[in-house]
């Protein structure tokens, strides 16, 4: 009962502080399985997108999160794993019979959808960084799941790198037209496709 409380009040305060307004083009809210993916520029990021979420699509979605950071201290790992219920993926302790895509498709079942950052680390928010390959090795295992590019901006301004303390600003988060992989389509042609998409975004 405390973290559906807790959900929902934390939501309310990162839809406050970000003032995020969220539009759909070509797309609409959905609780069909989906991986959102968004540039990434704050440690806010994944948390602003689950709350832009209507409550039944919150339910159930999970944000990939890095667990050095989300692990680190008894507040925000209470807060990843029972009220996010966030995937926290070890970046530094990677084993080779369990990556974190065997990690994340274990997690997903037939049920749940992601956010995720292709870019892998966060970026200054000036440009959108070239995007990793664990996207292109989901849709290749999941070629079932919707993938939604997403963009967030000024999110960079709310919570810059190296700061703990977030600043209210306005947030605009845009969620696109799904896409897929595409048959015989080979992986860095995928990966651009996916980043253009999320950069065609950023200019609507």
């Amino acid at each position: 009962m405390i973290p559906h409380f807790l959900r929902i009040l934390l939501a309310q305060i990162a839809q406050l502080l970000s003032g995020a307004s969220v539009r759909w083009v070509d797309c609409q809210p959905d609780t069909c399985q989906r991986i959102y993916f968004a540039n990434h520029t704050s440690h806010l990021d994944a948390v602003v997108i689950w709350s832009s979420l209507p409550m039944a699509v919150r339910a159930v979605t999970r944000p990939v999160a890095a667990k050095d950071y989300w692990a680190a201290g008894p507040i925000r790992r209470y807060l990843s794993e029972k009220v996010f219920n966030a995937l926290l993926i070890d970046r530094q302790d990677i084993k080779v019979h369990q990556t974190p895509i065997h990690e994340i498709l274990n997690a997903v079942g037939d049920r749940y959808s992601l956010i995720l950052f292709p870019e892998g680390g966060r970026s200054s928010g000036e440009d959108v960084g070239e995007f990793k390959s664990g996207l292109y090795h989901l849709a290749r295992r999941r070629p079932d799941l919707e993938l939604i590019p997403v963009y967030l901006d000024n999110m960079n301004r709310i919570l810059p790198r190296g700061e703990f303390l977030p600043v209210p600003l306005l947030t605009r988060i845009t969620f696109g037209p799904p896409m897929w992989l595409e048959q015989g389509e080979h992986k860095q042609a995928f990966l651009e496709r996916a980043r253009a998409a999320v950069v065609r975004l950023r200019d609507l």
